[in-house]
């Protein structure tokens, strides 16, 4: 009878090899610390956040270390020059708790080992604790809890197998006596890194919790500025299509409205008119990629300063006491600042409505010096009202930056002393034309 062929054997050596990997990584974990010789707390904002730390070791050693001595004086009977290196053996690298707590495990574990050995050879009363002294365990302890709030998982847990396993192992070469501050340690060493462990891990979440808000923070910002960019370039559209129509209704109309153009002149007027139109296309087509799905254009024409009457007395009728001062005169307005200087008002209007309901608001608009000064000025809202958003998302002020922007001016904005607003945009105006200049010619 013929048998299939079994599949190839698992590899004998998968779990030492598993154990060693396991091992060399608990290894380096006891060699190498996790974080950079930063104090704890370095990061605080307050100084004397960023000085307890020391502080605290400070009063640690300072403690632990005339204790120590004094316990294993009287209650073990060690010599007062060996009690004394065994001290501060024991307690001094408590003072490295705040910035290495690792490299102070390294001292401090040995120099206990030591002290039990010394311990075992004594006769220490009824009462006295072994293999760990009653100092020495409480001083252990806070090293434990400076751990787990400083190194990894793996670390910590190998710092606690490791310190059971020497209490275990000096229990076996005294069995005789009775080992429990082992087994205390074991007990309190482990709740102590668990809670140590539960705080750092908490800490780093909420870092990461604020890293990620703030990452979230520039992108909302940046997915705004973009939307307004997308939005201007849209409202722009218009303005834009409205002189390339132009262009091309006149460079189309010119032969018959001009006598005696020559061949070459009509073929240069043909090709004009066939660019403006591709240009349109372009345009629409650009247009389309601009706007976002599902929605439709805008048949209306794009509003102006003409408009801004109408814009303040709807305002007004909403509960907002508005006055507008407008200029009779305001010369050459270019379409682009014609329509940022309308928009800039009506987000101006709307921020006060917003956030200072009720506040008399004041808008005026001169030109000057070649420039367009649009000013919004608001005035502390009534205290009965409460605003409508206790706090704004600066949508607005980012569009009317651009649109600024857009047309070379400037802007300002920000709080007044009385509690109120103010809103102050300057754009470029073309220079006028002088009387006695003659009109450009419309002849070739």
């Amino acid at each position: 009878m013929s048998t299939s062929p079994a599949g190839p054997p698992p590899p004998a050596d998968g779990l030492v090899s598993a154990a060693r990997r396991n091992l060399r990584e608990l290894a380096h974990g006891l060699s190498h610390a996790s974080h950079p010789s930063t104090p704890l707390l370095a990061a605080a904002p307050k100084p004397w956040q960023r000085m307890l730390p020391y502080v605290v070791v400070l009063a640690l050693t300072a403690t632990f270390i005339p204790v120590t001595i004094n316990v294993l004086t009287t209650q073990y009977d060690v010599p007062g020059a060996l009690a004394g290196a065994l001290g501060v053996a024991q307690a001094a690298p408590l003072l490295m708790l705040a910035h290495r707590p690792l490299q102070a495990w390294w001292i401090i574990f040995p120099a206990d080992i030591a002290g039990a050995l010394v311990v075992l050879s004594r006769s220490p009363g009824p009462d006295a604790l072994w293999p760990w002294t009653a100092p020495a365990l409480i001083a252990y302890l806070f090293l434990l809890l400076a751990l787990g709030l400083r190194e990894t998982r793996r670390t910590v847990v190998g710092v606690w197998v490791v310190t059971a396993a020497a209490g275990a192992a000096l229990h076996l070469v005294a069995p005789d006596r009775a080992a429990d501050s082992a087994l205390l340690l074991s007990i309190l060493g482990a709740v102590v890194l668990v809670i140590g462990a539960a705080v750092r891990e908490r800490g780093e979440a909420t870092r990461r919790l604020a890293e990620q808000e703030t990452i979230s923070e520039a992108e909302r910002a940046q997915r705004t500025l973009l939307e307004e960019r997308t939005r201007i370039a849209r409202e722009l559209h218009d303005v834009v299509a409205h002189h390339m129509s132009v262009i091309t209704v006149q460079a189309d109309s010119a032969p018959y409205r001009i006598s005696g153009l020559s061949e070459p002149a009509q073929e240069e007027f043909a090709s004009i008119a066939a660019a403006a139109r591709e240009s349109l296309g372009e345009m629409r087509r650009l247009l389309s990629v601009l706007r976002s799905d599902g929605t439709e254009g805008d048949r209306a024409p794009q509003p102006g300063l003409d408009r801004l009457q109408q814009l303040v007395e709807a305002t007004v009728r909403a509960g907002l006491p508005a006055e507008l001062s407008l200029a009779a005169e305001l010369g050459e307005v270019p379409p682009a600042v014609d329509l940022s200087a309308y928009r800039i008002v009506q987000e101006a209007l709307a921020n006060v409505v917003r956030h200072a309901p009720g506040a008399r608001t004041q808008v005026s608009v001169r030109a000057a010096a070649g420039h367009l000064n649009v000013l919004v000025v608001n005035g502390p809202a009534p205290k009965p009202v409460a605003p409508l958003e206790s706090a704004g998302t600066g949508h607005g002020l980012v569009g009317m930056r651009e649109r600024v922007r857009l047309t070379g001016g400037t802007l300002d904005t920000g709080p007044l002393p009385d509690g109120g607003f103010r809103v102050a945009a300057r754009m470029p105006l073309p220079p006028a034309v002088s009387p006695s200049a003659p009109p450009p010619s419309e002849d070739l």
